[in-house]
């Protein structure tokens, strides 16, 4: 039987086996080639963290303790890349040897809609798993209104910071400032075009911001460390009346975020970004649908330099000692791969 990664309990991982189903009318068996983690959402079912707010309620959209966010098992994994191994009844579009890719956990073997993408020829395997983070990066760019001239800095150089760093460039933005503590993220986001990089353990980031925009400050600042010291950094270096656009999802934030200082002085716009939920703020002319075409096509075309940032890329039966590391020793992960 096939494998798949799996969090048993919090901070736990475990290979569990699962059955092989047969093939329903417009499926596709699919053997994994490659796979990533997706580290934020990821680390908040992993550590646990979003547990105790309970879960969403669609209808009055609040968290509630009577539902569930977290049950464990969990499966661990965002996306997979792989080959088309057998056709499924009523299946036209795709054909055996086909490479393609999806959302699904990081498992052997998956069974998917023969509407999922194909990953066409010389396309790096990398741009297909890097496709989540741009879609909500791409969501965040648009929604700090990122415009020509434009200086931006941005917070965590994870996946969905590098590639916001990078759309950021290919908007006209100028400075592009990335600021993150790890020396492997500060490399990345030099190898993808930051025209400064900070490390905020070792200065202050808000006033280095200022000191580089004429005193001004970012006219953007896009928050993706999921820190309290990240979303005080970006309020810091932000322009008077410019824009924080707070995009991570991260627990519940301790005492010290301090909204009485340059945040209150100095009246930033605040815009929390979430491309998957929708409506979009400029719907109906731009959804999620969208978002992932324009991700697609700068992926595709090689505009986004994707494969700095999987790093490292792991073998699956690795992944016991491997995945845990993401949380344990960050320093040495940016979006971690898998091969299979």
């Amino acid at each position: 039987m096939p494998r798949e990664l799996i969090a048993p309990a919090q901070e736990q991982v475990a290979f569990r086996e699962y059955p092989s189903p047969p093939l329903q009318p417009g499926q596709v068996r699919v053997k994994s080639l490659f796979g990533a983690a997706k580290h934020g959402t990821e680390m908040a079912m992993y550590k646990g963290y979003a547990g105790p707010r309970g879960g969403y309620d669609p209808e009055y959209r609040i968290f509630t303790q009577e539902r569930e966010m977290v049950r464990y098992p969990t499966a661990l994994g965002n996306m997979g890349v792989g080959e088309v191994v057998e056709l499924g009844p009523q299946v036209s579009r795709l054909k055996a040897g086909d490479r393609v890719f999806s959302y699904g956990p990081l498992r052997q073997e998956h069974v998917w809609p023969e509407t999922v993408r194909l990953l066409p020829e010389g396309v790096p395997w990398q741009a297909a798993v890097c496709l989540d983070p741009a879609d909500f990066a791409l969501g965040a760019v648009r929604d700090g209104h990122v415009r020509l001239g434009d200086a931006v800095a941005v917070f965590g150089m994870g996946a969905i910071g590098l590639v916001a760093l990078q759309l950021a460039k290919l908007a006209g933005a100028h400075p592009v400032i990335a600021v993150d503590p790890l020396p492997l993220r500060r490399r990345a986001a030099r190898e993808c075009g930051a025209d400064l990089v900070l490390d905020p353990s070792s200065c202050d980031a808000g006033l280095e911001i200022k000191k580089a925009t004429a005193k001004r400050g970012a006219d953007v600042c896009i928050e993706y460390s999921g820190h309290y010291l990240g979303l005080q950094g970006a309020l810091r270096g932000v322009a008077y009346k410019g824009t924080v656009v707070a995009g991570a999802w991260p627990g519940a934030y301790p005492a010290g975020l301090d909204l009485g200082a340059e945040a209150h002085f100095n009246r930033p716009c605040i815009v929390f970004s979430r491309a998957c939920s929708e409506p979009n703020p400029e719907y109906p002319n731009w959804d999620e649908g969208r978002l992932f075409e324009v991700a697609w096509r700068l992926l595709c075309e090689g505009r986004l330099n994707c494969e700095v940032m999987v790093q490292p890329v792991v073998a699956f039966d690795d992944l016991l000692t491997a995945y845990p590391k993401i949380a344990t020793h960050p320093g040495e992960n940016i979006k971690l791969g898998v091969s299979f």
